[in-house]
């Protein structure tokens, strides 16, 4: 049996940023996964885009930008080769859209620049709207950054099949470790998590070769990348629910590649590869770092939470058991400052913003969730 200080299910981008920072903290770490390293679920389909969310200021707003600021500089700090900088412009998708963008500037607190339209058309951008260039934001290479990240870390591809926890371990396979994380996506099979309502939201992508001269990215009804060593991205669709493609059965891509040929010329564009995968997101668009509730436990000693009754002590952890998931469509943003926030909550028993502590949803699934009407 060997033993690791900590081992992490899942090699995503919510994984291999959790794995570095615990093992940048000097832990001794083992990172798993049935498939590989960013090869399957959202992190396989994502065109890792790097950019701010613009809005009205809602929280979500706020800490996504957050996320941004720290994603960005740490990207540029440690990946750089694997974060192309080219900067993001968002364009209203409609009249209606373009007449918000005055609203949205009240609440953009990162650098950003008015583009005309007469300027995007000449940037090669079909437009009849202005857009705002966010110069920072940029674009990564999904499967390059999360391998780079776990350099210097143990890696095994492996489908864990279930877990036990005895004698302070946590056992998988000939594997050990004091403690867990679990940053599986949108499916789990472990443990009861019910309360996080992790759901799954189907994407597509599509990388192109072509020749055409695209210095920034762009996001509108979609997103399209710069042209990055002759490939440009075009993605990616969002399916609530559903288990497999819709689109890549006879004709790959075709909405998508429609939709990108009336924001640029798509002429000379030739198909090279689809990615489809499941991203994960959590009821509230929140992510979900930080302890994971026992919640069998939970319900044993306080029957009357069903019912509406206030939790009138702390919940009850199970031992060494964390997660780091629910980031959604924007994985690559929100992952490196979710991972530094859990390895600082794992070994400084640093309090988890309360934004995305899973424990925020934990009262209201007991009050509401069909799942425990046997309870009430």
């Amino acid at each position: 049996m060997q033993t690791y200080d900590v081992i992490v299910i899942g090699a995503g981008v919510a994984g291999c940023s959790s794995a570095y920072f615990l093992n940048k903290k000097g832990l001794n770490v083992l990172v798993v996964d049935r498939a590989g390293i960013a090869v399957a679920g959202g992190s396989s389909a994502a065109g890792a885009f790097v950019s701010p969310k613009i809005g009205k200021g809602s929280s979500l707003q706020v800490i996504t930008n957050e996320a941004f600021e720290f994603a960005k500089e740490f990207y540029t700090k440690y990946f750089s080769e694997h974060f192309a900088q080219t900067g993001v412009i968002r364009i209203p998708k409609d009249e209606e859209d373009s007449k918000k963008f005055p609203e949205y500037a009240k609440f953009d607190t990162s650098s950003k620049e008015i583009l005309s339209a007469s300027v995007l058309n000449e940037l090669g951008i079909k437009e009849q709207f202005e857009g705002s260039l966010f110069d920072q934001a940029g674009v990564c290479d999904a499967p390059k950054m999360c391998q780079a990240m776990l350099e210097g870390i143990d890696y095994f591809q492996y489908d864990v099949k279930s877990l036990n926890y005895e004698d302070k371990l946590w056992n998988i396979g000939d594997y050990a470790a004091s403690k867990l994380v679990l940053a599986t996506g949108y499916e789990n099979k472990f443990i009861d998590m019910r309360y996080m309502g992790i759901k799954g939201t189907w994407g597509s992508r599509g990388d192109y070769k072509s020749n055409l001269k695209l210095d920034y990215s762009m996001h509108k009804q979609i997103s399209i990348s710069a042209n990055v060593d002759g490939i440009v991205k075009i993605g990616a669709t969002h399916e609530k629910g559903g288990v497999a493609c819709k689109n890549c059965s006879s004709e790959p891509l075709k909405e998508l590649f429609a939709t990108a040929s009336t924001m640029v010329d798509t002429s000379d564009f030739e198909l090279q590869e689809i990615f489809c995968g499941m991203r994960a997101g959590s009821k509230d668009y929140f992510p979900l770092v930080g302890s994971v509730i026992d919640v069998y436990t939970m319900l044993e000693e306080n029957p009357k939470l069903t019912r509406g009754a206030k939790l009138k002590e702390k919940p009850v952890y199970m031992e060494n058991l964390y997660v780091c998931n629910g980031l959604g469509g924007r994985g690559f943003v929100f992952a490196p400052l979710m991972a530094e926030m859990l390895s600082e909550h794992m070994l400084e028993g640093k309090e988890i913003d309360k934004r995305v502590n899973p424990d925020r949803l934990f009262l209201k699934w007991c009050r509401k969730s069909p799942d425990l009407v046997e309870y009430r």
